[in-house]
């Protein structure tokens, strides 16, 4: 799986060369292989015809909200089409690039199971034990907060309370 930016180095527009500008650089930074295909070079005419004819974002910008054709950057997995700089860019905020890019993600690690046994708990460490602590000491406050309402809430004080079991 080959990923594809297909970029234009003569494009006049500002926006579109700081599109593709970010593009390159964010798959750098993140080590993500690529190749970049200029699709203003001689003898590229047939992967504009590819980009144009497959991309299905056409690529706005703000100086021209409806283009005729798609605006590089686009993005494509070998011959699959992943988005334009928009979608990029959006995947790349949420964290989801692999995803949007569709390589092939880690293998999760499987759990191990032991003793034929479907679940294991995780090890406790010392986080889990002073929450548990704190958690005890919450619901015991509760029950003495609880009790002194019960205990005020007869007529009169308490001496008169306590007179009124003794009877």
């Amino acid at each position: 799986m080959v990923i594809k930016v297909y970029i234009s180095g003569m494009s006049g527009n500002k926006e579109v060369k700081k599109r593709q500008q970010r593009v390159t650089m964010i798959m750098d930074s993140k080590h993500i292989e690529y190749t970049v295909i200029d699709i203003t070079e001689p003898g590229q005419e047939g992967e504009k015809d590819f980009m144009q004819t497959n991309a299905q974002h056409k690529g706005c910008t703000i100086s021209d909200p409806n283009p005729r054709h798609a605006l590089p950057p686009q993005l494509f997995n070998d011959t699959e089409y992943c988005g334009d700089y928009d979608d990029f860019d959006m995947a790349n905020e949420v964290d989801n690039l692999e995803v949007f890019l569709k390589l092939a993600a880690p293998a999760a690690p499987e759990p191990e199971h032991k003793n034929g046994d479907e679940t294991t708990a995780p090890p406790a460490t010392g986080d889990d034990d002073n929450a548990t602590t704190a958690a005890a000491e919450d619901e015991d406050e509760n029950k003495e907060n609880k009790t002194e309402d019960n205990n005020g809430a007869g007529a009169g004080d308490g001496a008169e309370a306590e007179g009124a079991n003794e009877v």
